[in-house]
């Protein structure tokens, strides 16, 4: 049958408008801003262990959905607030790794148009099978119900001031004093939140200006009896791998670290998992401290950023592929398998970082 003009003219009229209110139902959708070619380049500086997330082709693919490229570079969440050579390359957001940060990035200047934690994940400690026997039979470690390690760093602290051997804990395979390695905390976020846990061990409660006057000395022996320590939570991880028992016995970390790792390649844990030397372990200090991660906005292009990494999808990516847990502290997503029961579901005992001010003075302190 012949179409009419007159039909013909409505046919693309309304199709017209179909279009039309179509672009108006996405244009002001940010997942769909990719779909309308409406991309936008940030540049931001971020922590070191959110680099392989950031990297990940699925993560990139999403922010593209958003209309997104990320240039991140990676620097210590510390530096990143308050390095006035890093905040003159104009960043359109920060991502560092811990809630206080925001605070510290104010008291440097930095004009927050927003800001949201996006992620969290708790501060542990890594370290090697040999050492987690030891360590039980000395009453340092003890396994919970649900099969986790679980770690007494205040009788650990202890024992690093008192000079005590590895040998008197138990660790026959390792020599000279007992010593726990942290990142630089005037530089990277675990080891300025490992600070914090530090000095409030020491206090009894979370550490005040009283705490840190009578309890300072204390801490700062501690960091210096580490030596050496890494500018990256990626790098000092990259070394207790590479170091093995002998060279980096234990040391300070986030628990995404391992998950990221075994996600990676699971057949490579299965290997680590039968060989019948020294094997990786995660210890859960009790208690101990979540790193929160918030996305700090200097530019508001960047609130779409913080609008697709908040999205259901990236939340998920960000724990199935790289251990990070949610916004609330909890798994979003279905845990790969091989990793079941590698994670408690729920910390259950973590102490608040002291304020910002405390934790400055503190800097100061391990920086003399």
């Amino acid at each position: 049958m012949a179409i009419s003009r007159r039909a013909f003219g409505v046919g693309l009229l309304a199709a017209g408008v179909a279009g039309t209110g179509g672009f108006f139902a996405v244009k002001d959708k940010p997942e769909f801003q990719g779909l309308l070619g409406n991309r936008t380049k940030l540049f931001g500086f971020i922590g070191g262990e959110k680099e392989a997330f950031l990297a990940d082709n699925d993560v990139v693919g999403a922010l593209h959905g958003y209309g997104l490229d990320i240039d991140s570079r990676v620097t210590g969440s510390v530096e990143m607030v308050r390095e006035q050579a890093l905040l003159s390359q104009a960043p359109a957001f920060l991502w560092p790794s811990s809630s206080i940060m925001v605070d510290i990035a104010r008291q440097s200047g930095v004009k927050i148009r927003n800001d949201r934690v996006v992620l969290n994940t708790p501060v542990v400690v890594y370290t090697w099978q040999p050492v987690v026997d030891g360590l039980m039979k000395a009453g340092l470690v003890s396994v919970t119900a649900t099969h986790q390690y679980q770690l007494d760093l205040k009788a650990l602290l202890d024992a690093v001031l008192a000079g005590t051997s590895w040998s008197k804990l138990g660790i026959d395979a390792l020599y000279g004093q007992a010593r726990i390695v942290s990142t630089d905390p005037n530089r990277s976020n675990s080891g300025f939140m490992f600070a914090g846990l530090v000095l409030s061990l020491f206090a009894g409660n979370v550490a005040t200006s009283s705490g840190l006057a009578q309890f300072g000395d204390k801490a700062q022996t501690i960091f210096r009896n580490m030596g050496f320590k890494s500018p990256s939570s990626g790098k000092l991880f990259d070394q207790y791998l590479a170091g093995g028992l002998g060279g980096e016995p234990m040391i300070v970390g986030y628990e995404n670290q391992l998950v990221e790792w075994i996600i990676a390649d699971p057949e490579r844990w299965k290997r680590v998992q039968s060989s019948s030397t020294a094997k990786p372990v995660m210890l859960y200090p009790h208690p101990t401290v979540y790193s929160s991660h918030p996305l700090i906005v200097v530019d508001e292009t960047a609130n779409r950023l913080m609008d697709a990494l908040s999205s259901p999808k990236l939340q998920e990516l960000a724990f199935t592929k790289h251990g990070f847990r949610g916004q609330l502290g909890t798994a979003t997503g279905n845990a790969d398998s091989a990793i079941a029961g590698l994670l408690p579901a729920e910390i259950d005992a973590v102490l608040p970082i002291p304020d910002a001010n405390v934790m400055l003075a503190l800097l100061d302190k391990l920086a003399a």
